[in-house]
């Protein structure tokens, strides 16, 4: 009689194997509001473990899906099938100018050995110190100082990791593979990939010029194309000296077009919070007041300090220059996501779809008209937050419950917006369940049919997470907890 995937997985895994309801019910939710319980957890001991445990999903058509800290918003991390934990993968290896990180790694384990050498790794998402290294690849984080030093996709020199066929892979190292995935992008359409800053919807091949560049395949991809057991990071010397300079607004609109302005001083970060993040802090704002810019340099700070005073449009209330005061402050607004839970009765909570858009930033404010436009036609009222310098907010929609139908009908219609734009759908959270099904309306048909290529030659079987960037379903509602 032909062995269960169960029987056949621990006779072949040297780490740990479980189908116990309480493992599979914590494996079901990420920190979005998704929720698929799946069959079998994995926890790989080391690499052979991984290539023999896509070998029996090849073998028995099963998906197969990685998680890392399980910090993700938009249920990448979620199938139905086996779920391979990566926390034992936690080696990191420094270099002068590199750090070797394997993908379990937590981040804020990586910034504490880095600290010790002075040196940082500029992708810093607000939830830094819980998410995984391997999940920042796989959705190709940024957070605040991707502005100056841009996303994980710039900022990685190598990575390996296994394919659907269980094949260990180092690119952009194995020269077969980088020419033949550069003979499968040679007619992608680069003019339909948005002109932002910032972008993690799809696979992102118009980061790749050279064959250098093939490993950039897979930053973005959540796990879709492979398993990602390494990389090779690059790290930065810690500035010398940094300058936090907090500037209150009594217009929404006009904070973000002052952004364009300060955009041009090269400031390392340029960050907006709204009224409810803003409450939360011990200071006396102005009543007035709308919202706060958080503008950050980290080089030419006198000259700089000059110049925004001659540029701002809105009223500085804080100038902020030593460790202590600056990490205060960036502690707020890392905050935001807190507070706007915090705010928001658990009722009244619309599970957070929209929340990741980036457009051009000249185009910036009418991201809040389109907002508000949106608020008056679902009664629903919003808390931004998020990325100013890249024109990329985060959204928490409140509404009285009137289940999920309103959510889809929402998210059709601001991606609909942001696309008109220029924009992208998600700029640093990814595509999961929320929003896969809206790729190809970013994209066009040209470029849909090349990634589902990509996808095809490192995943002929479709059993890395299925259902996220290809995908023929809409998963938008699919799988929420109930609202």
């Amino acid at each position: 009689m032909e062995k269960s995937i169960i029987e056949l997985l621990e006779s072949k895994i040297q780490g740990k194997v479980s189908s116990t309801r309480e493992f599979r019910e914590f494996y079901s939710v990420d920190a979005s509001s998704y929720k698929i319980i799946p069959k079998i957890i994995v926890i790989p001991k080391n690499e052979s473990d991984i290539i023999n445990a896509v070998k029996i999903a090849k073998k028995r058509k099963i998906s197969i899906t990685v998680r890392g800290a399980g910090t993700g918003l938009v249920g990448s991390a979620l199938n139905s099938g086996i779920i391979l934990d990566m926390k034992n993968f936690s080696s990191i290896r420094l270099d002068k100018n590199y750090a070797r990180v394997e993908s379990g790694v937590i981040k804020g384990n990586l910034d504490k050995k880095l600290e010790a050498s002075k040196k940082f790794f500029p992708p810093n998402p607000s939830i830094g110190s819980f998410c995984s290294v391997g999940g920042m690849l796989g959705n190709n984080s940024s957070g605040s100082r991707s502005l100056k030093y841009g996303s994980v996709i710039d900022n990685v020199k190598e990575i390996t990791f296994i394919d659907g066929n269980a094949k260990k892979i180092i690119l952009p190292k194995n020269k077969t593979i980088a020419k033949q995935i550069k003979k499968i992008i040679t007619n992608i359409e680069l003019e339909r990939f948005p002109k932002v800053s910032k972008n993690s919807s799809g696979y992102r091949l118009d980061k790749i010029k050279t064959e250098k560049d093939v490993h950039k395949t897979i930053i973005g991809s959540e796990g879709t194309l492979g398993i990602i057991l390494s990389a090779k990071l690059e790290i930065k010397n810690k500035p010398k000296k940094q300058i936090l300079i907090i500037i209150e607004y009594e217009s929404v609109i006009k904070a973000a077009k002052n952004c364009l302005e300060i955009n041009k001083t090269n400031p390392s970060a340029i960050e907006f919070v709204d009224k409810t993040t803003f409450d939360q802090i011990k200071y006396k704002f102005n009543k007035k007041s709308k919202c706060l810019l958080f503008v950050e340099y980290d080089e030419k700070i006198n000259l700089n300090e000059k110049k925004i005073r001659k540029i701002t449009t809105g009223n500085i209330v804080k100038k902020l220059q030593t460790q202590e005061e600056i990490a205060k402050w960036w502690k707020y607004r890392d905050s935001s996501l807190h507070y706007s839970l915090k705010s928001i009765k658990k009722e009244n909570r619309i599970p957070h779809i929209i929340e990741d858009a980036a457009v051009p930033l000249e185009k910036f404010p009418k991201l809040f008209l389109i907002l508000n436009k949106i608020n008056k036609k679902y009664k629903t009222k919003s808390i931004v937050y998020g990325h100013a310098g890249n024109g990329n907010v985060h959204v928490r929609l409140i509404s009285k419950r009137s289940g999920n139908q309103i959510i889809k009908k929402i998210a059709i219609e601001y991606f609909e917006e942001i696309l008109n734009l220029g924009g992208t759908i998600t700029a640093e959270h990814g595509d999961g369940l929320a929003r896969s099904e809206f790729i190809k309306k970013q994209y066009g048909s040209k470029n849909y049919k090349i990634f589902k290529k990509i996808k095809e030659y490192f995943d002929p079987d479709n059993i890395l997470n299925p259902g996220k960037i290809i995908t023929s379903k809409s998963t938008v509602i699919r799988n929420l907890e109930k609202f």
